[in-house]
């Protein structure tokens, strides 16, 4: 192996070493990010489908306002984009779907691609596991302004996409379909601040009943009680009631 190679393979190496270590997205993400642009060298990457909603680039602040919301009005009519968004989201180069005249004819190129210095992208879509609006796919997308990407840094993508696939699903939050129907009905009650016998009442259940369904349901919001399942479960619904008992609810029960 090549002195170039072997760098390569450790990079990659060490990208693997990474995400098997980590605890969570958010704190991985920072780390995580250039020394995916160490193992897939380029100027520029980016990382969107964060549940936050706003991309993750190197280096930071890439994409201001004005780029998100022109490749938000352009993203429809590249090729490039489209694919990552509905195939299967194995590695593609922009050379791969269009010659340099058409990405120059691109209304995304003049307004985004252009002023950024990106001339060449390799790109990858993944599965990311799921939020409240359901599954999640995030897609990478690696720049340069010279030199195309090769063979090379296509099998180096081939082999670290798997990797981000299994880390992303293990790393995702707890969805609410997670849980089963009776699980979700004592747990929107519960959020809504009824105790474990108004719940029963409710439901038509005994309150050992609502305990199991509650300890069921706790490793599958990975939480570990009943305060942090009712802030879990309200964050999952985008929010929801705001931890009181609405109109329809047991009065509260006498100490």
């Amino acid at each position: 192996m090549t002195g170039c190679g072997e760098a390569g393979l450790r990079r990659t190496l060490a990208v693997a070493d990474l995400l098997i270590d980590a605890d969570d997205e958010r704190t991985l993400l920072p780390e995580l990010l250039p020394l995916l642009l160490s193992a897939l060298p380029g100027d520029s990457l980016v990382w969107s489908g964060h549940p936050a909603g706003r991309p993750f680039t190197v280096p930071d602040g890439l994409l201001g306002r004005g780029a998100l919301e022109a490749f938000a009005r352009d993203k429809a009519a590249d090729p490039l984009v489209a694919r990552m968004a509905t195939g299967p989201g194995t590695p593609l180069l922009r050379s791969d779907v269009q010659s340099r005249a058409e990405y120059h004819a691109l209304a995304a190129y003049a307004d985004v691609y252009r002023p950024l210095g990106i001339e060449h992208q390799l790109a990858m879509a993944f599965p990311a596991g799921c939020t409240v609006d359901g599954p999640r796919r995030v897609c990478l997308a690696v720049n340069r302004a010279r030199g195309d990407f090769g063979d090379a840094d296509r099998a180096t993508a081939e082999l670290l996409r798997p990797r981000l696939v299994r880390a992303m699903r293990r790393l995702a939050p707890a969805g609410r379909e997670r849980v089963t129907r009776r699980e979700a009905a004592v747990l929107d009650l519960l959020a809504r601040g009824l105790t474990d016998r108004q719940i029963a009442r409710r439901l038509a259940i005994s309150p050992r009943t609502v305990e199991k369904h509650l300890e069921h349901a706790y490793p599958k919001l990975r939480v570990h009680g009943r305060v942090d399942a009712a802030t879990t479960w309200l964050s999952l619904s985008g929010g929801g009631p705001k931890g009181r008992p609405g109109p329809l609810a047991d009065p509260p029960e006498r100490a």
